[in-house]
């Protein structure tokens, strides 16, 4: 529900913030007083099309934001949530139009573009009387609203699952056949494998090949390198470790005699000994015995290049090859016994084919009966608001698709004639806005409750209409109201007595600038603005007795 607009330096208008509640809100005022610049706001946070004149003359930028409460639109609370755009169940949309005709919108303090902005806006308010923001123009909006009004969600339910489960099988039946390449595919997979079980190895065995291909890289350094150090620890020259470290055991050892506390480094400097002995045997030993074989290093380096290549090939990393075999073994051993798999899958299919026929008949049946329900429906009430002889008349045309489709097997088209003797065209190509909105006021009375946008707004609803049409049109209004918010703009005090609040815009002067200001009436201003909608400029006695007594009877009914 909305629960608060502000414009600011939007058109004529300097400055306004309107509090909405529940109920049906009617907005009056003068001709050219601007009257349907609250429509304008609305239509532009729902993602339309700005440009400069929008700012106010002297202005830089015009400044729009709306505020709704989410409770009751889990549609437009899952969209947040999906977009990341919720912010603790409340919703505001906000938008910025510079003089220079750019503009920026945010959602929840966040920017957004366009596309999102009419999205959500779809999901919390309804605008009737202007082609471009009408769900009710839109041709699926028009069969998911005749569904609700069947209220055969069950029906609809069994022809979606078994439409989606048959897709599903179709994918999986496409996947294990291969397609139209199977045979194909099977000999690339053999060959593809034949050649990962020879050259790719597991973890272990890889870092062991890995390893060997270093140390055979290498083994001449590795040998030429550890029979250095054993020269360097155990040589013949007078620098050698193991020598220095004799000597430096002779001398400590005649200090030694001298103090015993020399005793535990003495001993240190024989395990020293022992240890570089050992380092040294150790490393002559290795020394003679480094592989120098180069054929066993021809064979590891190729081993490693065919991993390299495959790698490349499979666009995986070499560690990862094994692992592809085994996916690839897998898919393999599906494609190979495929054909009874194929079988059982195709039996299932058909028996889902037919569920869904079954099930798409008799949601046909059900949308038939009920479109030619809301149809008469429908037709009585454009009667009731001033289109004698007018009808509509729900068409029901097959899909052209050949496949189980989600939504049933046909279209909806709502087709209406507004005057008697005229064919009945489709509602998206009626012209005239006053007849289209009354148009949709009857489908929206018919359907009472039956979609789930929040808000409603009706402008031009009473173009061309008068006199006991007009209180109809305003008490249908108001039933509606009942149901849900509607904001309805009117020229018509028999419309206006039937709201529960009253937004009166005026336009005044100073010589300078023209402004328009937006304000709430109570009691004594509604019978006062009624007043002048039935007299005009001049307000007498007999014109505010007659407001008083349309505003109660209002009440009663």
């Amino acid at each position: 529900m909305l629960t608060s607009l502000y414009v600011r330096h939007f058109a004529v208008v300097e400055a306004a913030e309107v509090a909405f509640g529940p109920g049906l809100t009617v907005v009056s005022g003068e001709t050219g007083a601007g009257k349907s610049l609250l429509v304008d706001a609305l239509m532009l946070l729902a993602g339309a099309r700005a440009d400069s004149g929008m700012v106010r003359a002297g202005s830089d930028r015009a400044e729009l934001a709306a505020e709704f409460d989410l409770i009751g639109l889990p549609a437009a609370r899952n969209w947040l949530q999906r977009e990341e755009l919720d912010e603790d169940g409340g919703c505001q949309l906000r938008r910025v139009i510079r003089a220079e005709g750019s503009s920026r919108a945010w959602i929840n303090g966040r920017p957004a573009n366009a596309r999102q902005l009419g999205e959500l806006a779809a999901l919390l308010v309804e605008i009737h009387g202007q082609h471009e923001h009408q769900a009710l123009l839109s041709r699926p909006h028009q069969l998911a609203l005749l569904d609700a009004y069947a209220g055969h969600d069950e029906l609809l339910a069994q022809v979606r699952d078994s439409a989606a489960q048959w897709r599903e099988l179709g994918a999986r039946m496409r996947k294990l056949s291969g397609g139209d390449d199977r045979g194909q595919r099977i000999e690339l997979l053999r060959h593809e494998i034949g050649e990962l079980e020879k050259w790719a190895l597991p973890p272990a065995e890889l870092a062991e090949l890995e390893a060997d291909h270093r140390r055979l890289a290498n083994a001449g350094r590795l040998a030429e390198g550890s029979a250095g150090v054993v020269e360097l620890l155990d040589g013949d020259s007078e620098f050698a470790l193991r020598r220095a470290l004799g000597r430096a055991h002779a001398e400590l050892g005649k200090l030694a005699a001298l103090d015993d506390r020399l005793n535990p480094l003495l001993e240190l400097l024989d395990n020293a000994g022992i240890q570089l002995g050992e380092s040294a045997d150790g490393l002559a030993r290795y020394a003679q015995d480094v592989d120098l074989d180069p054929q066993r290093f021809t064979e590891v380096d190729n081993h490693l290049a065919r991993l390299h290549e495959l790698s490349r090939r499979h666009r995986l990393p070499v560690a990862e090859l094994h692992d592809r075999l085994a996916a690839l073994q897998a898919e393999l051993a599906e494609l190979e016994g495929a054909g009874d798999a194929l079988e059982r899958l195709a039996e299932q299919r058909r028996r889902l084919q037919d569920d869904y026929v079954g099930a798409a008949a008799r949601l046909s049946a059900a949308r038939a009966a009920a479109g030619d329900r809301l149809g008469d429906e429908v037709s009585t009430l454009m009667a009731e608001l001033g289109m004698a002889g007018g009808l509509l008349r729900v068409e029901l045309e097959p899909s052209a698709g050949s496949e189980p489709d989600p939504q049933g097997e046909e279209r909806c088209e709502l087709l209406v004639s507004a005057n008697p003797g005229q064919p009945p065209r489709p509602l998206r190509k009626v012209a005239s806005g006053g007849e289209l909105a009354r148009i949709s006021l009857a489908i929206e009375v018919a359907t009472l409750g039956k979609d789930t946008i929040g808000s409603m707004i009706f402008d031009e609803v009473d173009s061309g209409i008068g006199g006991a049409v007009a209180e109809v049109v305003g008490q249908k209004l108001r039933a509606l109201g009942v149901q849900r918010q509607v904001l309805c703009v009117t020229h018509l005090p028999q419309v206006a007595a039937q709201g529960h609040a009253h937004l009166r815009v005026s336009k005044s002067s100073d010589g300078d600038a023209t402004r328009t200001q937006i304000e709430r009436l109570d009691a004594a201003g509604r019978r006062d603005e009624l007043a002048r909608m039935l007299g005009g400029v001049e307000i007498t006695r007999e014109t505010r007795a007659h407001a008083k007594q349309m505003l109660e009877r209002a009440q009663t009914v």
